[in-house]
């Protein structure tokens, strides 16, 4: 929907963030701006930027609303101001580098929102070693006949697995029909090593709960009412919503940080632009103690090796875009 409304100034810590069109509506539904997005963010600003501290970060943009076309923006978009850091990355296929935005404070994810953006999607890498992983992500994906009830079981059983690992888990509602749980790992490991390591967590998960679960690469052979545990969301440039990001649905959904003893009663829909600020507001930063909580990935890598030994190899990983 169009705008004509005058830009604004929003003060961000020591920077100014001129916003222009904030009266345009982003969410027809409930009839939410892009200054609602905008305090939104201002709200839960300690959270998304420390989701989002010195990764590369791909934009996910909306430039007419959830009522437009998404695009998926790697590159930083034309008008950054000077004081927005970046860092290149290198793709392969195309033997090419490409700046991307590069958050480190507040005032980035402003622009950001300002620019159109409604969802951040991060590497799971830092600035220092793009190529070295700190986080490893476990994607609870729902098939498209799997309910939310499956989601909440294999949650217990993935943290039943991290427990006996010595694993800290920090789980999140994906902003869909998933949930995530990161664990923080030492950066010592190429994005091939961890995704091994996920998939090894993957097929032990998918041991215990095989009715519930599945580890088949092929979308087409897998059952529909299984849950897919997504290994390859460690592979290289596959990123996914962070914690705190907005997803760009109609109704306003965020991936939310929760407590473990949530996951019986949480409901993904609960959690939006209006909704999260207070909690907040009240819990704070739910994953603010992450990075004290580092896991060495090496048993998980011993099963990698016991898996591949007994003929159970790893898809071939995917070609980085």
């Amino acid at each position: 929907m169009a705008s004509s409304s005058p830009a604004i100034e929003i003060e961000v810590d020591d920077k100014v963030v001129r916003v222009t069109n904030p009266d345009r509506v982003y969410f027809p539904e409930h009839g939410w701006t892009k200054l609602d997005l905008i305090d939104y963010y201002l709200a839960v600003g300690d959270g998304i930027v420390n989701a989002l501290y010195e990764r590369p970060c791909m934009l996910h943009r909306f430039p007419k609303g959830l009522a437009g076309d998404k695009v998926h923006q790697k590159k930083v978009p034309p008008g950054a101001p000077p004081w927005l850091e970046t860092v290149p990355i290198h793709f392969p296929r195309y033997n090419r580098i490409v700046h991307e935005v590069c958050v480190t404070e507040l005032a980035t994810v402003i622009w950001a929102v300002q620019m159109s953006t409604v969802e951040f999607h991060p590497w799971n890498s830092r600035r220092a070693d793009t190529e070295k992983p700190d986080e490893w992500r476990i994607d609870l994906d729902p098939g498209p006949e799997c309910d939310f009830e499956t989601v909440r079981r294999v949650a217990h059983v993935s943290h039943e697995v991290l427990d006996e690992l010595g694993a800290i888990g920090f789980p999140k509602t994906s902003g869909g029909s998933g949930l995530h749980i990161y664990v923080r790992i030492p950066p010592d490991h190429g994005f091939a090593d961890v995704r091994r390591a996920a998939l090894a967590f993957a097929r032990e998960v998918e041991r215990r709960a095989p009715d519930d679960v599945t580890t088949t690469w092929w979308r087409k052979d897998r059952d529909p009412a299984q849950l897919f545990v997504d290994y390859n969301q460690n592979a290289r440039d596959h990123t996914i919503a962070a914690a705190y990001s907005v997803r760009g649905f109609a109704d306003g959904r965020v991936s939310t940080p929760i407590r473990w003893d949530e996951i019986d009663d949480v409901d993904p829909h609960d959690f939006t632009i209006a909704t999260v600020p207070d909690r907040y507001a009240k819990l704070g930063d739910l994953h603010e103690g992450i990075d004290d909580a580092v896991f060495d990935i090496a048993p998980l890598l011993e099963w990698a090796d016991r898996d591949e030994r007994d003929g159970v190899e790893a898809p071939a990983e995917p070609e980085s875009d």
